[in-house]
């Protein structure tokens, strides 16, 4: 039971603590919104996680040759979606800073996302990315002798992998409300906003191009 318990929490360590465009997306939309926001919202991506830990754990060795013909499609998905949400983050930045400078014209702006709908849009995004099983599968479970053997092993596995993904998106999460805080006007907050898109579109075209 030890030996699941450490290898769950090395492998979602090991699949967390490397910041992409999910990681600067969750950063960026806790410093626009608030930490429940952002706590809801790593907490999907941990979600996320956990789920295709528990997939690799049933699926073993075999799944990840059924994944392949996936990931392409899938993770040009991934891209696509993250581009537009930079898009979208940008420009809502630059239509608070025009409300900011001249309240007649403000536009009707939607509310920020709750923590619940952040939960989902971060879960769904992360789902995208059928790597993460395949990293499962080949630094845990592709060797036999590292495979949890039970059920109890098996659940020990998925819930440190949870854990640990959980651990450090929410102190991504911390990150970015610290940095809301820290921007009160609205020229740190645009700035702050225009670089996190510029950040995640930036890390989606790399996606692209892999």
């Amino acid at each position: 039971m030890r030996a699941a318990l450490l290898a769950g929490l090395l492998a979602g360590y090991g699949v967390a603590v490397p910041v992409g465009a999910v990681g600067a997306y969750l950063v960026a939309l806790t410093a626009r919104t608030s930490l429940r926001t952002g706590a809801g919202a790593a907490l999907g991506v941990a979600t996320a996680d956990g789920l295709y830990a528990l997939l690799a754990v049933l699926g073993g060795s075999g799944l990840a040759p059924l994944l392949a013909p996936a990931a392409g499609p899938l993770r040009i998905g991934s891209a696509l979606v993250l581009l537009a949400l930079a898009v979208r983050t940008a420009l809502t930045a630059l239509h608070a800073c025009r409300s900011a400078a001249d309240p007649a014209q403000a536009p009707v702006t939607q509310a920020p996302p709750g923590p619940a709908r952040a939960f989902l849009a971060l879960l769904g995004l992360t789902l995208l990315n059928p790597l993460t099983v395949v990293y499962f599968t080949a630094l845990v479970l592709g060797d036999g002798r590292d495979s949890p053997a039970d059920p109890l092993a098996r659940a020990v596995f998925t819930l440190a992998v949870f854990a640990a993904s959980a651990s450090w998106q929410l102190l991504l999460a911390s990150g970015g409300a610290l940095l809301g805080r820290a921007l009160t006007g609205a020229r740190g907050r645009l700035l702050t906003a225009l670089g996190s898109a510029a950040l995640v579109g930036w890390l989606a075209v790399r996606l692209l191009l892999d």
